[in-house]
């Protein structure tokens, strides 16, 4: 892990995220990118919108702000980068990891609900839908990084083998366990258990991998990976995204962006 973005907008949140991220840093001997996107737009800062002098001011108000908001003792001997952007463009954290050759991206959220979710969705829901790179989602202040357990809920089907893969890459960088869980529920998605069993045995024999996979019953796919992570004390939750746009999002959703809106305990999402 050479290369850590972390998207800062001077909330306690992000401040959990840089925390976790030196946490991390500081193991693996990674260098930490901040970034920081301003309220603008290109209308703004155009000829006829905002005066230059004072995008001028802006930016440098900003780094300024920055500077102080990056001064803390959890930060020593880490090599920290700070970038600002113009503009507010959630696709843009993803273009960044890439031409930083990140390999994740750790941003703090206070997760939202009810209407507020359905039409507005959260900032790292925004991140998680665009990243190509691990999104790894901080809730909580956690003063020192560990994890020891990991739950992995999959419906084992082979898009999902890539993941399953950086799953247990990202598990061993951590030196970490990881169990797995197919999560049963009631109506068109329900599965046998002989049926549950054979894909399962499936999915594990194109892997190579020795698993064992626990069968989960619950009402849906979300309380259950929520409710069994619960029973097992894990550290985090792992889970692989689509990363569905527009109206295909807004009707099927994407059960990774879900999960990192509602737990609690810090959850990383691999895009398929």
């Amino acid at each position: 892990m050479k290369k850590i973005i972390v998207p800062v907008d001077f909330s306690e949140q992000s401040n959990y995220a840089l925390e976790v991220a030196a946490s991390l840093a500081k193991k693996h001997n990674s260098e930490i990118i901040i970034l920081h996107m301003l309220e603008l737009s290109a209308t703004m800062i155009s000829s006829a919108g905002m005066p230059q002098e004072q995008v001028v001011f802006l930016l440098k108000l900003t780094e300024k702000r920055l500077k102080e908001f990056l001064d803390k003792p959890f930060l020593k001997d880490i090599t920290v980068t700070p970038i600002i952007k113009h503009y507010k463009v959630f696709s843009e954290v993803n273009e960044v990891a890439e031409e930083h050759n990140a390999d994740l991206i750790v941003m703090g959220s206070h997760g939202v609900d009810g209407l507020e979710e359905i039409f507005i969705g959260s900032n790292t829901e925004r991140v998680v839908r665009n990243a190509t790179v691990p999104v790894l989602i901080i809730k909580e202040e956690i003063k020192d990084f560990k994890v020891e357990s990991i739950v992995f809920a999959s419906n084992f089907e082979e898009e999902n083998i890539t993941a399953f893969h950086k799953v247990k890459s990202f598990a061993n960088l951590l030196n970490a366990k990881v169990d797995y869980v197919y999560i049963n529920t009631p109506g068109d998605n329900f599965l046998s258990t002989e049926d549950a069993y054979s894909r399962i045995a499936q999915f594990i024999s194109k892997t190579n991998a020795g698993i064992e996979v626990e069968i989960y019953n619950d009402y849906t796919v979300e309380k259950g990976v929520l409710n069994y992570s619960a029973t097992t004390n894990a550290d985090l939750i792992a889970m692989s995204t689509h990363g569905r746009k527009g109206v295909s999002h807004f009707f099927m959703g994407s059960i990774g962006e879900d999960i990192a809106n509602h737990a609690i305990i810090p959850v990383v999402t691999f895009k398929i």
